[in-house]
């Protein structure tokens, strides 16, 4: 972009992802429904994306962005097993996200998303990061997204450490309906939540009733 140039007006989707860290596995969560301004642009869209069979990213901010990111990324890990012969772990998958958002930021064109990484390799984990690739690591759970600070109040008080996988999914569902309920730019046709332990990638759609 040329000094003086207007800067292209960028299209933002309203979120919200929940990520949660469980004793036999991780739960990754989000609404369906996507915005431009105040158009609903659609009320299912996948806003989990698997990466492989033990990892999945959860996508909030622009759509493009996140397509061609999670493209991207599922093409790396594709290529680490083949070079390596075994899976990345996930740590390592959402270190490789990191480099790729912060290689954005030193060519002024940053990705205008927030994600989560989470899965299973020897323990579940969930990482989150920024548009510039800082990664959030220490917490047992995180939310991204428009809708996050109401989804947050539910996880600061209903979380304990040694929760299960189902009642993950359950306390996940409670935190983005909570969101759903005060934040105009959540909602749509249901709530996609993956459940994600040793034995792989589980998911499901809950609807809104």
């Amino acid at each position: 972009m040329k000094f003086g140039e207007e800067k292209p007006e960028i299209q933002k989707t309203g979120t919200t992802t929940v990520g949660i860290i469980c004793k036999d596995g991780a739960i990754m969560a989000a609404e369906k429904k996507s915005t431009m301004g105040y158009l609903v642009a659609s009320k299912e869209t996948e806003k989990i994306i698997p990466l492989s069979d033990h990892i999945a990213m959860t996508v909030a901010g622009s759509s493009a962005d996140a397509q061609a990111l999670g493209r991207y990324i599922k093409a790396e890990l594709k290529l680490f097993q083949i070079q390596n012969k075994r899976s990345i772990t996930v740590k390592g998958a959402a270190t490789l996200m990191a480099n790729i958002l912060q290689n954005g930021r030193w060519t002024y064109m940053p990705y205008m998303v927030q994600l989560m990484i989470g899965g299973y390799d020897t323990a579940p984990h969930v990482f989150s990061m920024d548009a510039i690739g800082a990664i959030e690591d220490e917490k047992k759970f995180f939310s991204t997204g428009s809708g996050s600070p109401m989804a947050l109040g539910v996880l600061e008080d209903s979380y304990r450490d040694g929760i299960s996988v189902a009642e993950g999914a359950k306390l996940a569902e409670r935190a983005i309906r909570a969101a759903v309920e005060r934040d105009i730019a959540s909602g749509g046709k249901g709530i996609d939540i993956a459940t994600i332990t040793k034995d792989g990638i589980k998911t499901e759609t809950r609807d809104f009733k």
